[in-house]
């Protein structure tokens, strides 16, 4: 991992649906689809991930990124050679714009369920629109989707895929995580989708008073060691640069069975600061 991984995540997280001025030329810039390892792809633009895992029975595609990046996501499929209509599952890590705007033209054009935790899914049918979330700011939202709930430690099978649901609530209250195997020349690896561990508020939200979340230190604590302690092969994060997934796979160097614990370690760094500014404003 590079030293500057967390820089990066932050400023990633920062430019999300409460700060979207500040949303990065990378977030639709194209970058040609790969091999991630076995049958997971990723499919995304160079500053927002998707994932599209593979089986002969059907796809589940994770994240879609920003809504005008629906047909560069759906590009990106059909030039690995997948067709649309087999991808029978879309997830989300968590509802804002830059990862879950395209959902509702993804999950149209190719009549896929959308999956999320049951806040996911209250943030998903609301456009992004949440006033819980962290972040909140009104605005312009995207298309509303309606999503199946996956609870924490749930399922999400279609044909031989069997992807495994992790609440890790903090950076939104629906935040998820998730977990599979892929295998590549008769070796297997744990994949880990982590979602953003960031603290970041829009300025009114504070985790260490919320009226409306009175455990959201504890939670985001609880999501932090989630991370840490999930089998961890290859690391992708909702942001690449969070986790160097386009360098690493460009040297071949994938694998990274400590990259889950140094994430958890610089989102620990990051909560300590928020919590540490919000206790200087206290009067």
């Amino acid at each position: 991992m590079r030293p500057t991984f967390l820089a990066l995540a932050c400023l990633a997280s920062l430019s999300a649906v409460a700060l979207p001025a500040l949303a990065t030329p990378e977030w639709t810039q194209p970058t040609k689809p790969f091999r991630i390892y076995g049958n997971t792809y990723y499919v995304g633009s160079k500053g927002l991930t998707a994932v599209l895992v593979t089986s002969p029975q059907g796809h589940v595609l994770v994240d879609a990124t920003l809504p005008e990046n629906a047909s560069m996501v759906e590009a990106n499929i059909r030039a690995l050679g997948f067709k649309l209509s087999d991808v029978k599952a879309i997830l989300n890590s968590h509802a804002h714009v830059d990862h879950a705007g395209a959902i509702a033209q993804v999950a149209h054009d190719t009549g896929a369920t959308v999956y999320a935790s049951a806040l996911g899914a209250k943030a998903l049918a609301l456009g992004g629109q949440d006033p819980d979330d962290p972040q909140y700011q009104p605005g312009k939202g995207y298309s509303q989707v309606l999503a199946t709930v996956v609870s924490d430690g749930g399922h999400v099978k279609v044909g031989s895929l069997d992807i495994q649901a992790h609440a890790t609530p903090g950076h939104t209250p629906g935040s998820t995580s998730y977990t599979w195997r892929s295998c590549q020349d008769g070796k297997c690896v744990d994949i880990v989708y982590a979602d953003s561990l960031t603290a970041l508020t829009n300025g009114v939200f504070r985790y260490t008073d919320s009226p409306k979340h009175p455990h959201s230190v504890e939670d985001f604590r609880k999501s932090i060691a989630t991370v840490a302690g999930l089998p961890c092969g290859i690391l992708v994060t909702t942001h690449p640069d969070a986790s160097d997934v386009l360098e690493r796979a460009a040297s071949g160097k994938l694998e990274d069975p400590t990259a889950c614990k140094a994430l958890a370690a610089h989102a620990d760094e990051r909560l300590d600061a928020e919590l540490s500014k919000e206790a200087a404003a206290s009067p």
